[in-house]
């Protein structure tokens, strides 16, 4: 909470919604063996099969907001499970193009229809999933992943701000991470 506000912060209650989903997906889909994770990367590479692409590693990292790095190491052990297969990119040797193996898609489709069920449930309080609310909540969130961030200016003396990794805590925001 900053010093005039009421109650927790918006960057507060955000970072506790994503770590709640976060938990709720990792336990839904722990029964077909993926982490939440994993269930973003495969369900992104189901959708875009659905439209006949088939992206790259970084491709992939921007479309989840994951860093490539995470995705490369996600995309090896997805692979080790028979679950996608990575080919280097004929035109570019330096990109890996992702696709789902037969038994992938067939693990993606049951990990989508349980993870639809969940958010039904976790959006009922708003209608459900094609609720008014849930689509003006989507909207909002939509609005707030779109602003780019700004890159970090030093601080007077010479030091730059913590980032969000690094998160910082006074007596005022109860510890709070943003």
């Amino acid at each position: 909470m900053s010093k005039g506000s009421p109650g927790p912060t918006p960057g507060f209650l955000v970072w506790r919604l994503a770590n709640k989903w976060r938990v709720a997906v990792d336990r839904a889909v722990a029964p077909l063996g993926l982490t939440h994770a994993q269930y973003s990367l495969v369900a992104s590479l189901h959708g875009m099969r659905r439209t006949g692409e088939r992206p790259s590693q970084r491709q992939l990292a921007d479309h989840t907001g994951m860093e490539a790095l995470y995705v490369s190491k996600l995309a090896r052990s997805l692979e080790s499970a028979g679950l996608i297969e990575r080919t280097r990119d004929p035109r570019d040797p330096r990109a890996v193009r992702l696709a789902l193996t037969e038994q992938g898609a067939a693990v993606a489709r049951q990990a989508v229809d349980v993870v639809q069920d969940l958010l039904q449930q976790l959006l009922e309080p708003l209608g459900g999933l094609d609720a008014a609310r849930t689509r003006a909540f989507t909207e909002e969130l939509t609005t707030l992943l779109d602003v780019p961030l700004a890159p970090t200016a030093p601080r007077p003396g010479g030091t730059t701000p913590p980032t969000a990794a690094e998160p910082t805590t006074d007596p005022h925001t109860q510890g709070e991470t943003s």
